[in-house]
């Protein structure tokens, strides 16, 4: 965990800064955001956001079907999730033409939610699941205050993961490993977030570190040029 050792000044400590959060699939993502969100910080979730752009009669579900055809809809118009998701694992070149239809859309809307949070909360957390990606890390080092990365043993998130309804080990694998590994995480991070242990004791992590954030300056001033 990087910690800053400048002394902030008043001003800074109610500065409302936009704090990106990532992790690996089944890092245990939900349950930090719940612990955050308990303390008062208000969440930006851009998977949340992204559900949310794919509504039937949405432009992006629009251009999804336009892309990979019509048998990516439910028959009551919704995206089949399964099916995309299949898609992707098998087909790892349409992931980049998944991304460009949602990805500019999640920015944009995640951005203009945090800076309307920031200016009640010391902080906002903007959970970025693919934060470290090359692809998506530069959209977002220019506003982001910081990084917090939460990281888990491999093994234990394809536990987590094949106890998923509709996941078994060989998606497992092929989730984990279509993802950067925790090296890219920790590269673009300032604070680290281990969940190896009980939840309780990712708790004590997480309230130590919202004590930090509560009255630290920036920590990414001059970092991850």
């Amino acid at each position: 965990m990087t910690i800053p050792t400048s002394t902030p000044s008043p001003e800074r400590e109610t500065a409302g800064r936009p704090i990106g959060l990532t992790g690996g699939i089944a890092s245990g993502k939900s349950l930090a955001t719940s612990i955050f969100a308990e303390l008062g910080i208000p969440i930006i979730d851009t998977d949340a956001i992204s559900r949310e752009l794919v509504e039937p009669g949405s432009p992006c579900l629009d251009a999804i079907q336009a892309r990979f055809g019509g048998g990516i809809l439910l028959e009551d118009g919704r995206l089949d999730r399964d099916r995309l998701r299949r898609i992707i694992l098998d087909q790892p070149g349409e992931r980049a033409a998944l991304e460009a239809i949602l990805h500019p859309a999640i920015r944009t809307r995640a951005r203009e939610r945090a800076t309307a949070a920031a200016r009640q909360a010391p902080y906002v957390l903007v959970v970025v699941p693919l934060l470290a990606e090359a692809s998506v890390w530069p959209a977002y080092r220019d506003w982001l205050d910081a990084v917090i990365t939460l990281t888990a043993p491999p093994a234990l998130r394809r536990e987590r993961l094949t106890a998923r309804p509709g996941i078994d080990a060989r998606q497992a694998e092929q989730l984990i490993a279509a993802q950067v590994d925790d090296r890219a995480r920790q590269a673009i991070a300032d604070f680290e977030l281990v969940n190896d242990r009980s939840p309780e004791a990712l708790r004590e992590q997480i309230i130590d570190l919202d004590r930090r954030l509560r009255h630290l300056g920036s920590p990414r001033q001059g970092r991850h040029d």
